[in-house]
């Protein structure tokens, strides 16, 4: 048994495949006619694009949009002005393209490793592909092809890039096993929309594992079977049964409402980070929009985003969701997520720093452009405004001046909007109202793996804050929904009813899997199970309580 990462559930079986990539070493020599040696290179450049193109294509039909924004990515950084001047450079001082390319691409690939934030890390990763598929032009190589492959096949590959899984033949791939990579790297993104389970990280694995071995993917526990004994595949074909019924099971909660069984209704909402998101989330039967993280139109962007590129992305999900709620965060820059062009100070200490609303209300000009779009898109939907990083009354007092400020110079414009908007709080300090998000409550930061432990929900301080603060709302007569994947943890959800939570935010997969589980508590049942949490001591104790109450 081999132990991974678990970055796609479901149990895959099948007979592995080891994808070698191609031999792309070359011996880097001096070029006397430059100018041939630059159009050999943008020759090769162009070819990549076209082929990425057609790539980004196929992945639009085949997964979605958003997936497909990932391979259109790749075209803008390897046409990305500073790298391709850096290549031409190079030539103009006499290295090959193949060196140039290396050289420049490597420098890239170093300066997105060295940032804290996760999305650029992310970078790192697409620019070693670019690289691979550059370099094969140049080489006459061909890359890894995974569009055509046995029935039942089990991918195992050193790193599986963007461009491997734009054509991969889903109907054909029982699991992926990879050496490298996290649950949040593009692959693994993309790997859970095509719904093929995958364990990624698995040391050696290309080694380990040889073509024509039976292995079992379990991508829910991160484990890798190789050769199974009968009695191990047999109880893991079950397992792979049930998870097919259960999951078709689910489609009988598509287009009903979200209710407990004793008829409480609730929000079924789901997480984007862009526009193109949406359609995703209306096809899993998203009823809202709980949380669209603005941020990311800043850090997609070269130069900060216009008021009107900003009303156009805010506009596009309103109309689309008809109605539906859409919460939508303000700029949540500093901390993990770093915006080079907005030059903000190296600290010791960023979580805890100038960030988020505290940056925003520092520079109110530059605030009052996303304000002034996130009005405007309220005429065209139920658009909501929701606050970060929150400390005091004052930050919320300030904030709500602007958006006075904003509407009336929009009226004085003529500008339609919702005057009735509603602006709230992320709540996700100790400060605001004593509660804090899991991580500031067991101070735990959730993309360490060493103390992935104490990021965890069960334990009894987070409980208990949970607990304070939607009975607060609730007292208070304001909505209170939770974002993130604790709003689709099936052990979590009866507690959260029985505290009144009304909006369950959530990745567009888990959603149909929380509406049926929320159809099988009554409040009753869950102010018992929340009673009986509540006087535990620990978060193991929790956790078994509730694995125990499960349904």
């Amino acid at each position: 048994m081999y132990q991974g990462v678990n970055a796609s559930e479901g149990i895959g079986i099948g007979t592995v495949m080891v994808a070698v990539d191609p031999d792309l070493t070359f011996e880097p020599h001096e070029v006397a006619d430059s100018a041939a040696e630059k159009e050999r290179y943008q020759s090769a450049l162009s070819v990549f694009c076209e082929k990425t193109q057609a790539q980004a294509d196929h992945m639009k039909e085949t997964v979605g949009e958003a997936e497909a924004e990932i391979m259109s990515g790749h075209i803008v950084l390897a046409q990305d002005p500073g790298m391709t001047d850096a290549i031409n450079a190079a030539i103009d001082g006499g290295t090959c393209a193949e060196q140039a390319l290396m050289d420049t691409s490597t420098m890239f690939e170093n300066m997105f490793l060295s940032m804290d934030d996760e999305m650029f890390r992310l970078r790192a990763a697409d620019i070693a592909d670019i690289r691979t598929g550059i370099l094969a032009e140049l080489l006459g190589k061909e890359v890894v092809d995974l569009s055509v492959l046995p029935e039942n096949t089990v991918v195992v590959v050193h790193d599986l890039t963007p461009s491997m899984t734009a054509t991969i033949d889903k109907a054909h791939v029982a699991g992926i096993v990879t050496e490298t990579g996290g649950r949040t790297s593009h692959s693994a993104i993309i790997a859970r929309a095509l719904e093929i389970p995958a364990v990624l990280s698995v040391s050696n694995s290309c080694t380990a594992l040889r073509n024509g071995m039976t292995v079992v993917v379990d991508g829910g526990k991160g484990i890798v079977e190789a050769d199974p004994d009968e009695e191990t595949l047999a109880a893991y074909t079950a397992k792979a049964e049930a998870f097919a019924a259960e999951k078709a099971a689910l489609e009988a909660f598509r287009g009903k409402p979200s209710v407990t069984a004793d008829g409480i209704k609730k929000i079924i909402a789901c997480n984007i980070g862009n526009p193109d998101d949406v359609p995703n989330a209306l096809d899993h039967d998203a009823e809202a929009i709980g949380l669209f993280r603005s941020e990311f139109l800043f850090m997609d962007s070269a130069e900060l985003p216009s008021e009107e590129e900003q009303f156009n992305a805010y506009r596009k999900v309103a109309s689309a969701l008809k109605g539906a709620p859409v919460i939508i965060r303000t700029l949540d820059v500093g901390g993990d997520k770093e915006i080079p062009y907005l030059h903000m100070v190296k600290e010791d200490n960023p979580f805890m720093g100038f960030r988020a609303v505290r940056y925003c209300l520092a520079n109110p000009d530059q605030y009052k452009v996303q304000l002034r779009a996130l009005l405007r898109a309220s005429a065209f939907g139920d658009v909501k405004i929701m606050i970060p990083l929150v400390t005091c009354v004052e930050e919320v007092l300030a904030v709500k001046e602007l958006v006075e400020q904003c509407k009336a110079e929009l009226t004085e414009e003529g500008r339609k909007f919702n005057e009735n908007i509603e602006v709230g709080i992320m709540v996700e300090t100790p400060a605001a109202s004593l509660l804090a998000d899991i991580g500031y409550t067991m101070c735990a930061d959730r993309g360490n793996d060493t103390i992935s432990n104490l990021y965890q929900v069960y334990y009894p301080a987070v409980l208990r804050s949970l607990k304070n603060i939607i009975e607060s709302g609730v007292k208070a007569g304001i909505m209170v929904g939770m974002c993130g994947e604790a709003a689709a943890d099936p052990l979590l959800e009866p507690l959260l009813i029985s505290w009144g939570l009304e909006e369950f935010s959530m990745s567009a997969p888990s959603i149909l899997r929380a509406r049926k589980t929320i159809s099988q508590w009554t409040k009753a049942e869950c102010d018992e199970l929340a009673e009986k949490a509540l006087a535990c001591n620990t978060a193991a104790e929790v956790k078994a309580l509730l694995e125990s109450a499960a349904r």
